[in-house]
């Protein structure tokens, strides 16, 4: 049991009805962990074929209805689309009316604060966003792993008891994040997860044109003592042939790459710039040493020309970082939003990456703001 999951009975939300607009990945999930705790979901809304089986095994029995049935029917809706759908999805429904004064509108989505909810919060909703740092599957293992799941939630001060509860009750642990600072909280999760996923399947196609028969198992080792060590102490953990300034390995590294896995090397060599800028300002590296291996790495940046690190400038005018500099906190889960190319609209099952939710799964064609008797008020799609 996680350290928060014993409130306060005046701090926990009434019991409420719990309705998701964006029967993704996310939604569902969410709603099936307030059921627990002893919510009643009562109305999801999806399109697709898959979002309907979602619903249907992680909330069974409660109704499939258009999104603004799902508003007239629950105190609680959680609005679970994908990013760029979510300010159309929230001015349709306020539009059109399906909005109503003292409901509590969530939405999951990394990017926003409740800035984007302000259509709805003009028409009397009370705005929450209550982002879930977790990957999702869209099955019932993610209810599980909601315990003790980091959220990262932005709420009006006047509502930030009843959001921190909400996420308690689901099994989770609120972390304030400012309304201004979402952005970069979003981007951070995405470096740290999207393309840690990016790395390593490109490090596993790697060792099997190496002819390693099961990369996975030789990776699985060094990658989980690699990230155990990065949490636990940052920079002072970084290791390998650039921070020791193994030039000659490197550049041997580089060869390879281009000979084969040319689409590899510009990858190869912006980390390795940037883990030598981090290695010199931590002390690791040597100003020495350093120049050697910055000749190597100023080789063809990505836009095609040749470029240095800012460290690599420094060492090379003859000016030495001092050994105890700090290199500064690192910009550490979401996420892409897959598009099918013939409609230009959020598709459904793409694979889920391990982002803090940036877990963003899209789920069905967002679509456009409905009228009041439409049987589609709103774009509507899946997980944020």
């Amino acid at each position: 049991m996680n350290q928060h999951s014993s409130i306060e009975a005046q701090d926990r939300p009434a019991r409420l009805t719990v309705g998701v607009v964006g029967a993704g990945r996310v939604g569902p999930a969410l709603a099936a962990s307030l059921q627990l705790a002893g919510h009643r979901p009562v109305a999801v809304s999806g399109v697709s074929d898959a979002s309907r089986r979602r619903a249907g095994e992680l909330l069974p029995g409660v109704p499939l209805v258009p999104p603004a049935e799902v508003l007239a029917r629950a105190d609680l809706v959680l609005l679970t689309v994908p990013d760029d759908a979510l300010a159309d999805l929230v001015s349709g429904l306020a539009e059109t009316g399906a909005v109503r004064p003292g409901q509590l509108l969530v939405h999951t989505s990394g990017r926003f604060g409740t800035a984007v909810l302000e259509p709805a919060t003009r028409a009397g909703a009370l705005p929450l966003a209550l982002h879930p740092a977790m990957t999702f599957t869209g099955t019932s293992v993610d209810v599980q792993r909601l315990a003790g799941c980091p959220f990262g939630v932005t709420a009006p001060e006047e509502l930030r008891m009843a959001a921190e509860a909400l996420v308690i009750e689901m099994g989770g642990e609120p972390e304030w994040i400012a309304e201004s600072d979402r952005p970069l909280y979003h981007a951070a999760l995405a470096i740290g997860a999207n393309y840690l996923v990016t790395l390593v399947a490109q490090a596993k196609e790697l060792l099997a044109k190496a002819g390693v028969r099961a990369p996975d198992r030789m990776l699985g080792p060094l990658l989980g003592a690699a990230l155990d060590n990065a949490l636990r102490s940052g920079d002072a953990a970084l290791t390998g042939p650039v921070a020791r300034g193994d030039a000659g390995t490197v550049a041997v590294h580089v060869a390879e790459l281009r000979k084969h896995a040319p689409q590899a090397v510009a990858g190869y060599l912006a980390m390795a710039r940037m883990t030598a800028d981090r290695a010199l300002a931590h002390g690791l590296l040597k100003p020495e040493p350093a120049a050697e291996l910055l000749d190597v790495l100023a080789g063809p940046a990505p836009d095609g020309a040749a470029g240095r690190s800012a460290a690599g400038q420094a060492t090379t005018a003859g000016e030495r970082l001092p050994s105890d500099e700090s290199s500064g906190t690192p910009t550490d889960a979401l996420s892409d939003t897959p598009t099918d190319t013939s409609s230009g609209t959020p598709t459904e099952d793409e694979p889920e990456h391990d982002t803090p939710h940036d877990v963003d799964a899209p789920d069905d064609d967002p679509g456009q703001p409905g009228t009041p008797d439409s049987p589609n008020p709103g774009p509507h799609g899946g997980d944020s």
